[in-house]
This record gives C-alpha cells, structure tokens and sequence, in this order.
C-alpha cells in the first residue's frame, strides 16, 4: 500500500489529506477561512498566508492522526505548488520541504488544477483515462485531454473572467454574501431562468470562453432597470445568468468530447458543485452517449484529498521535486518538473 500526505494552501483553505494508492481517502482535514474573509467581500491574500502559517500544522498532525499513520509510514509528500496566491502558496511548500527534509520522504509538486480533475478519480474507483475535463472555478475554466495519467493537452480555457470570477462580481452587485456562487445558485432557484436573453460568448468558437461580456449585459441590465425606476426582478436576473453560463460551458465540454472521440467527461473545480451545470451537462452527455464524472462537494473545492491523488500518479511514475521546488503562483497546465 501507498499512502501519501497532501497539502493544499493555494487560496484560503488550508489542507491535508493521506491517501492511499491513490484512491482511498484515510482523512481529508481542511480548515476554511471563509468566515474570516466574508467581511472583505473576496480573499484577502495577506490575511490568508498569515492564516496559513496558523493552520497547517495542527492540520498536518490531525490528518496523520485521523489515517492512524505517522509520517514514517507515508511514502511521499505532495504539494500544490501552483496555480495561486503566492504567499498562501509558500506556506505549503515551505511546510512540505520541511516535513520531505526530517522524515526523508520523497517530495511531489502538484499542480493545482490537475489536482482538480484528479478529484473525480476519488468519486469513482473505476475511472481512468482518457477523458475530457472541464475546469470550472472563480479562478480558471479550462478544457483539458487527459490522454492518461500524467499526460495533460489544454484544449482551451477563458480569454477574460472566468466562471466563478463572473458569478462572485455578478453576486456582488445583486448584494449577495461572499462566496457569490452557491448564493447566485439560490436566488436562481427562484426565478425564470428564460426572462432575460443575456449573450452567450463565443458559442460557437472551438474551446475557449468569454464570460467579461456576460458580466457586463448583466451590470448594463441592472443599472438601466435602476435608472428607469423599474423593480428589478433579482432572481430572474440571477437564473437568466446562470442559465447563460452554464450553456456555453456544457454545450463547448460535450462538443469537445465529440471531436475528440472520447466518451468520458469530468467536471471539476468549484463551479462543478452548482446543480444547474450537473443537470444540464448531465442531459447533453446523455444526448450523445457521453458517461459524465464529477465528485462530491466536498471534493469540488479546495481539498489536499485531490492533491495527494494527483501526487501518487506523479510518485509512481518517478516524477519528484527536489528541495529547490518554489511556488509558482501562474503555473500553467501540463507544465512539468521532471
């Protein structure tokens, strides 16, 4: 059996899982920070390194003790290194080098949306390559060919907002808590999602996204409503946008899928936890005989289960980072140490 340590502090979450031979979950600890950054609206990077510095310890020690392991019995330690904050991003590495130094254990860098796709391998044994992702996060949206395990092609990704960017900046100005995605989910539930033709970017443009536009129409449909004097329906605003979001992104991940004769799909990231996308991806990879993936909530945002995941893959095939490994806050997909 083997079990690996993985340590996630890329934004505001601080991690640590062991997971063995890459699908058993032993423990999954994560300590959220989204009470303390709620007041700001959004994450605040220094707040979340020095929080960072706090957590990852006594998360390290209750992930150990949750597996009934110690680190003599780990056989590598995986860390995101990359994409993300760059202070929270340190935190991890620097703590990932210290444990690889006194224990001996062999170092993984992960990258941190790799790991992301990596999560749905946790929600189901039988998964395996190739397949089609799509990333989906306030961060990135990106398609990407897993032709195998350690083999990433980045089909295309957002030229402007991404996904979850647009569902926090649109939630923002409905004046809905932070995070902005679960709270747009709510309010859409509530409301036609067929009121307002707001556009749909690029849909018909290969494997890239554009989601600038559509925060815009939203932004320029609000103030015109407010400056008539009109009541503003808020809930169809938030399900005609939500509508329109999740329609590019389902109609460009089974078109890719198509093209590239693969029938698997993953979902993966934060966004993958809204209903809307599931069901509505769900029903066109249906359509067309495509089985889609996607994991548990739990799994869909930040979590070091995935980086550990992804990190036994990389062990396996002798991909390890010497003590020299630094955080690269714009790591590219596919990019690789080894």
């Amino acid at each position: 059996m083997t079990l690996i340590l993985g340590l996630e502090t890329s934004c505001d979450e601080t991690s640590a899982a062991v997971v063995a031979d890459g699908r058993t979950v032993l423990s999954n600890i994560i300590s959220s920070q989204i009470d303390l950054h709620q007041r700001y609206g959004g994450v605040v990077p220094e707040i979340a390194s020095r929080k960072h510095i706090e957590n990852v310890m006594p998360v390290v020690h209750q992930a150990l003790a949750e597996a009934g392991a110690t680190l003599a019995d780990i056989d590598a330690i995986g860390v995101t290194y990359g994409p993300g904050l760059v202070g929270a991003l340190l935190v991890g590495v620097a703590t990932a080098k210290a444990l690889s130094f006194a224990a001996g254990k062999r170092l993984v860098g992960v990258n941190h949306l790799e790991g992301h796709v990596f999560a749905n391998f946790l929600a189901a044994a039988d998964l395996a390559p190739p397949l089609i992702a799509l990333i989906v996060s306030g961060g990135h949206t990106s398609l990407v060919k897993l032709a195998d395990y350690n083999t990433f092609r980045l089909l295309g990704q957002t030229r402007d907002d991404a996904a979850g960017e647009a569902f926090d900046k649109v939630a923002r100005v409905l004046r809905l808590p932070y995070p902005g995605g679960p709270e747009i989910e709510k309010l859409a539930a509530q409301g036609n999602p067929e009121a307002i033709a707001f556009p749909r970017a690029l849909s018909g443009s290969g494997c890239e996204f554009s989601f600038s536009g559509l925060k815009s129409a939203v932004l320029n449909h609000l103030n015109a409503a407010r400056q008539r004097g009109d009541t503003v329906n808020e809930a169809d605003v938030a399900a005609s946008f939500q509508a329109a979001v999740v329609d590019v992104l389902s109609a460009k991940t089974v078109q890719a899928a198509r093209e590239a004769g693969i029938d698997k799909v993953a979902l993966a990231g934060g966004v993958a936890a809204n209903g809307r996308l599931r069901a509505e991806l769900a029903a066109r990879c249906a359509d067309h005989k495509i089985s889609l993936h996607y994991p548990p909530p739990v799994y869909c945002t930040d979590n070091a289960a995935m980086i550990a995941c992804r990190a036994h893959y990389q062990h396996l095939a002798g991909c390890w980072a010497g003590l020299d490994l630094n955080a690269v806050p714009s790591l590219k997909l596919g990019e690789k140490r080894c």
